[in-house]
């Protein structure tokens, strides 16, 4: 972990310039330190630069479908909805019915206080 924003800067650096050299291009050495420093950023970035927290059931889902890195067209069919309902909720044109708050709970793992509390 990195102490500071200076060790920090200087880590990022380093990781872009192993990035750079391409993952076949890597020694095994080089391969093992630049995961340990991408864990040791990312924990970093955690504390230092927390995400904000979603404060809607749209920026939950959003959230939700950026860290399974879906488009919305495979949420849809992961939710089993249709790609226009999606779309129209997460855009706020169209509330949030029972079938999908459910499908939210049940295949995102949205905490159902969440969704009581938002919905």
């Amino acid at each position: 972990m990195f102490s500071n924003e200076v060790e920090y800067e200087a880590a990022m650096k380093e990781i872009l310039s192993l990035m750079n050299k391409g993952e076949g291009n890597l020694s095994k050495t080089e391969a093992w330190k630049l995961r340990k420093m991408a864990v040791a950023a990312e924990e970093f970035e955690d504390i230092h630069y927390p995400l904000p927290k979603p404060k809607t059931i749209p920026e939950m889902v959003e959230l939700k479908r950026f860290q399974l890195k879906l488009t919305q067209a495979a949420l849809a069919e992961m939710l089993g909805l249709g790609k226009p309902k999606l779309s129209q909720i997460l855009n706020g044109k169209r509330e949030p019915d029972v079938p999908f708050l459910k499908a939210v709970y049940q295949k995102l793992g949205v905490d159902p206080g969440f969704l009581l509390d938002n919905a």
